[in-house]
């Protein structure tokens, strides 16, 4: 674990699931940088005895606080515990709410609040499809890796936005773009940058009174192309955020090219199900398969979900979870499992998700049950996958991807 010093204390926080020997922090400078600028102690309002967690009453240049505060984006819970410790004993007119389109990031909230001392009703947790608040007084964003993402959360909160609304984005520096503030200008109004600080900046944007707002132009429908089997010329969506959302993946059309063929009522999981073309494309393949769709965003569920219900018959049995990895999927239940498992998790690159969906597989498969991995060639998956099940079978590769298959004995 490690502690978060702030200008209202210090925090020990974790990521989500929590692991002894974790060594990437639940925060970064852009969460620093934000949460200095909100307590009025960055730059040149900050005055000469100002001293993290020093008790010297707000800052003149201080963001009031006591109103309804949306943070978007908060990927450990480090911006949603400073703030809730902020407003603790604080005379507050408006919720504190934080909006996020993950699981993981929920939960590791959760645990991160607990840690801090604070009470189950201090903060409302919404997801990035539940409709947001009506009001905001402060919309504070950390600026998400995906555009669309963005462009989505803007357009959504906009019409709860007011002139006097303070909006405050964070990011590292090579998260925030030219688009990026083109987005933030365009749906809530004038937008300029501060200086970079330890490589992250802060985005100020002034609302616009008298701004047209537009509703989302998300989700997304396209048609697949031809040769893909079931699935060919089938539409799928897609909800903002989702990986590959305006077309489909390289990775992903190699696999739906090998799917194994089976027969009868499987337990079939596509893990990490994304827009859930590749458990579609079972469901089709096999009207007898019984398919559970996994992902760890709402989003991704929302349109894995969306997806199979527009090219499924209607009755066709499937189940839709939110959740981590197969922690909620009943060990020797399944037949098969489908993964195309990630490799990064916001900037950070590793292999702890995909070493988590593999040996969660290996515990929800019966006897004989297989799973089928498609992964980049370099990342050597078929190490992990010999060592977890004694054995991984290369089904298929081209010069960039092999689709591996491990068999539980």
């Amino acid at each position: 674990m490690n502690r978060l010093t702030t200008p209202w204390g210090e925090f020990g926080l974790t990521r989500f699931p929590e692991h002894p020997r974790e060594t990437l922090r639940a925060w970064d400078s852009a969460d620093e940088y934000l949460l200095r600028h909100l307590a009025g102690t960055e730059g040149p309002q900050a005055g000469p005895d100002s001293q993290a967690g020093a008790d010297t009453g707000p800052s003149p240049g201080a963001t009031d606080l006591s109103g309804a505060v949306v943070v978007v984006g908060d990927r450990w819970g480090a911006l949603t515990t400073a703030l809730a410790a902020q407003r603790r004993g604080s005379a507050t007119t408006g919720p504190l709410v934080q909006i996020t389109d993950s699981y993981l990031t929920q939960q590791a909230t959760l645990a991160n609040l607990r840690r801090g001392g604070a009470a189950a009703d201090e903060v409302r947790l919404l997801s990035a499809r539940d409709t947001p608040p009506e009001r905001v007084d402060v919309l504070l964003i950390r600026v998400p890796r995906s555009l669309a993402q963005l462009e989505d959360q803007l357009h959504r909160l906009a019409p709860a936005v007011h002139p006097d609304t303070v909006v405050v984005g964070t990011g590292r520096v090579t998260e925030i773009h030219t688009s990026t503030l083109k987005l933030f200008d365009q749906i809530l109004g004038p937008t300029t940058t501060s200086l970079a600080v330890r490589k992250a900046r802060l985005i100020h944007t002034v609302p616009s009174p008298g701004r047209v707002r537009t509703p989302s132009p998300w989700p997304h429908s396209y048609a697949l192309p031809d040769g893909l089997g079931t699935v060919s010329g089938r539409t799928v969506v897609n909800h903002a955020g989702i990986f590959c959302a305006e077309r489909l993946d390289v990775g992903t059309r190699f696999l739906l090219h090998h799917l194994p063929r089976r027969e009868g009522a499987d337990h079939v999981l596509d893990l990490g199900c994304g827009n859930g073309v590749v458990g579609t494309a079972m469901a089709l393949a096999n009207p007898g398969a019984r398919v559970t769709f996994i992902d760890e965003s709402y989003s991704a569920v929302a349109s894995a979900e969306a997806t199979f219900r527009k090219n499924v018959d209607a009755g066709t049995e499937a189940a839709f979870l939110l959740g981590d990895v197969l922690s909620d999927v009943p060990a020797e239940s399944v037949d098969l499992v489908l993964n195309n498992p990630p490799f990064h998790t916001h900037q950070s690159t590793t292999d702890a998700t995909a070493w988590r969906m593999f040996s969660g597989s290996r515990a929800a498969l019966r006897p004989g049950g297989e799973l089928w991995v498609i992964g980049n060639r370099h990342l050597g998956y078929h190490t992990k996958l010999k060592r977890l099940f004694g054995n991984c079978e290369v089904v298929t590769s081209d010069p960039k991807f092999v689709i591996l298959r491990s068999v539980k004995n």
